[in-house]
């Protein structure tokens, strides 16, 4: 027996268009690392029939694996441009967005082979220190050849709204936009859609809350929920007080117990951070994780429960979402979603 994930693509599309509704600007779609884990070619086409006409990856071979699914979009890519990459690119009507100097003129060049004008944008570095232009380097810029759609920068601590960095950054990023006249700029992630107007452009980026992570963290999440993550009791243990379970025995009954054995570990992305400290669901009721995460393997204490063999533990859900299985893991909503594993049996539902 396999565990399931189901997505619902419906919810996504929802939580598109939730954003949109709420930006000035245009909204796009960020699809990098396979849509978060969830399936590109499956989430693609469900936001372009949504409206989504803006979609960014983080790689060109993810920008071309779903270049046709979404036919007269935008397609831009954030990592950049590598040299040997200019006609993929090209050929493939995919922007890419360009960062340094020797990016550019790779670029450039490629304009010149083809005798075209080429679309690009430009990420201006205002306090991530990953990937961008110094704002020093942003003076006399060679543009010829190229059409500049889009000027982007990256925001630091957009999901903690009294972080001063925040203001900074909106500052910064007009100055930026004052160098460039009329030209668009795109600005706020999923967390910075909800910062205010200042922090609006005329392209927002969301990613993680197309999703279902909360792009408010302690507040009520705004978003739609969209997996489900199910997986049947293969087996129930019974221990008797005092006994142990698992690797190096890592939990101890403290009382005569039964614990419910489901295929699922940290093969399939369920983090062996979780050991001892996850939770599941069994119709509404929280059991705790005992013992050690293993490769294949979990185990539950379902003991206050009438679980039996085959009936289904909810490890993702309404009751327990991609954000509460992070604060478990030690980590975040973003990182459970991408770290979903392939031998779940995938269900999508809602498109």
């Amino acid at each position: 027996m396999t565990a399931f994930l189901d997505i619902d693509l419906g919810a996504i599309a929802s939580n598109w268009r939730t954003l949109n509704e709420s930006h000035t600007g245009a909204t796009a779609g960020v699809v990098k690392a396979d849509a978060y884990g969830l399936g590109a070619a499956q989430v693609v086409p469900a936001l372009f029939a949504a409206g989504c006409r803006h979609f960014f990856t983080a790689h060109l071979a993810e920008a071309v694996a779903v270049r046709g699914l979404a036919p007269g979009a935008t397609l831009a890519v954030l990592n950049g441009l590598r040299a040997g990459e200019e006609s993929a690119f090209s050929g493939h009507q995919i922007t890419p967005v360009l960062g340094s100097a020797a990016e550019l003129a790779l670029w450039r060049a490629e304009a010149m082979r083809l005798d075209r004008v080429l679309p690009v944008m430009l990420h201006v570095d205002t306090g991530m220190a990953r990937l961008g232009f110094a704002m020093a380097e942003l003076p006399g810029l060679a543009l010829d050849g190229l059409r500049l759609d889009y000027v982007m920068t990256h925001l630091v601590s957009a999901d903690t709204p009294d972080d001063p960095r925040n203001a900074t950054q909106a500052v910064l990023f007009r100055d930026i936009m004052r160098q460039f006249p009329g030209m668009k700029g795109s600005f706020a992630n999923s967390s910075g859609m909800f910062l205010g107007a200042d922090f609006w452009s005329d392209l927002a980026r969301p990613g993680a809350a197309l999703y279902g992570v909360n792009p408010t963290p302690g507040r009520p999440n705004p978003m739609r929920s969209v997996v489900r993550l199910t997986a049947p009791i293969l087996q129930i243990q019974p221990r008797r007080a005092g006994e142990t379970a698992g690797y190096a025995g890592a939990w101890t009954a403290q009382r005569d117990s039964h614990l419910a054995v489901i295929g699922v570990g940290y093969a399939d992305g369920y983090h062996r951070a979780l050991s001892n400290r996850g939770t599941a669901y069994f119709d509404g009721q929280p059991v705790p994780l005992v013992g050690r995460v293993s490769m294949d393997l979990t185990m539950f204490d379902v003991t206050d429960t009438p679980a039996r063999t085959g009936d289904l533990l909810e490890l993702l859900g309404p009751h327990h979402g991609v954000d509460d299985l992070g604060l478990e893991a030690g980590t975040s909503g973003y990182e459970i979603l991408t770290s979903l594993g392939r031998r779940y049996q995938r269900r999508y539902f809602g498109a």
